[in-house]
């Protein structure tokens, strides 16, 4: 059941991507409203009174852990947010694209030297192939300058320290996604708050306050804000049930999507080195399916094996079961583990 869990949180976060990648791209295009910093604070303050009103009527129970992580994680998540837009209007297409690609090379080290995590040379071949095929799909030129190529520099590693805190935080603290976005979300949303109409109004020469807000704009800048609650909700939950890498890994997978949804709905331009790039990236996405697969199963087997003078897997499983107070309270934690009441 847990498998069906992990696939119904990665079929979310696909598809509330891949529709806010329209919506915005239709607030942009459309109302050339492109104050993107500022539109992911609000993002997140809806996302707050969602999972407040959630938890107000009972679908979840909230579970305080250290503050210090909690405020820590949440400023450092908006700051990757701000990183990753300021990358953007400080450097060219290709290169943002670049600096996207270079996230899983920069977690799968920082995992090896600090987690002291390993991973097989079927993994790496997999995902060398995956970026690979993206680069080919999406980077068309290098513009390189000083203070962009920094800008980049801190958005990776800030990106990826956010990413693995996430993973590492609902496992060591014993919290679910849920409960750790309704915590840290304020935090992200503090931050962006305070520096959104600062930084896009250096990227655009424009002032968010001054924008006409007429009633089409509000009703899709609502829209956004609402598939960002799942698009919020589905991040922390992949990476809470698999892994940062793989969270990237689902990201290009969105980015292909958009590529082909663009070319076949919108009629953007399209060559055949996009069609190339993004067949060569689904090789290396199955590739990397079937490794993680393969691999889990091995674990499972090896878990499974009943240990000499010890407890076996299920019975420690019932444990945990037993002295977790959410396990049979929590409808989303319920939905997580891919469980139901009934």
């Amino acid at each position: 059941m847990s498998n069906i869990g992990t696939i119904g949180a990665l079929t979310l976060s696909v598809v509330s991507s891949v529709s806010i990648v329209i919506c915005n791209k239709a607030l942009l295009s459309l109302f050339h409203f492109n104050f993107a910093t500022t539109l992911s604070s609000w993002h997140l303050v809806i996302t707050f009174l969602s999972l407040h009103i959630a938890r107000t009527i009972g679908f979840f129970e909230h579970k305080a852990f250290d503050p210090k992580v909690v405020v820590g994680f949440g400023l450092l998540n908006g700051a990757s947010i701000g990183l990753l837009n300021l990358t953007l209007g400080f450097n060219s297409v290709g290169f943002y694209q670049m600096t996207k690609l270079a996230i899983i090379p920069c977690t799968v080290c920082l995992q090896t030297l600090f987690l002291k995590m390993r991973f097989s040379v079927q993994v790496q071949a997999s995902l060398l192939v995956l970026l690979l095929g993206v680069g080919i799909a999406t980077i068309t030129d290098l513009e390189l300058n000083f203070v962009g190529t920094v800008l980049a520099a801190l958005a990776i590693v800030s990106t990826c320290v956010a990413q693995i805190m996430t993973n590492t935080i609902q496992k060591g603290y014993k919290v679910s996604s849920t409960q750790l976005l309704y915590q840290s979300s304020p935090f992200q949303a503090l931050i962006l708050i305070l520096s959104g109409p600062f930084v896009d109004a250096y990227l655009t020469g424009n002032n968010v306050f001054a924008f006409n807000y007429d009633f089409t704009v509000l009703s899709f800048i609502l829209l956004s804000c609402f598939i960002a609650v799942a698009v919020n909700f589905s991040s922390f939950l992949v990476i809470g049930k698999t892994s940062p890498v793989t969270y990237q890994v689902l990201g290009h997978l969105k980015t292909c999507l958009v590529l082909g949804l663009g070319y076949l709905v919108l009629n953007n331009p399209f060559s055949w080195r996009n069609v190339g790039g993004i067949l060569v990236a689904l090789v290396g996405m199955m590739a990397y399916s079937y490794v993680q697969i393969q691999e889990a199963k091995s674990r499972e087997a090896q878990i499974s094996a009943p240990a000499s003078g010890g407890l076996s897997f299920e019975k420690a499983n019932d444990s945990d079961r037993e002295t977790d107070p959410r396990s049979e309270n929590d409808p989303l934690l319920l939905a997580e583990m891919g469980r139901s009441r009934g």
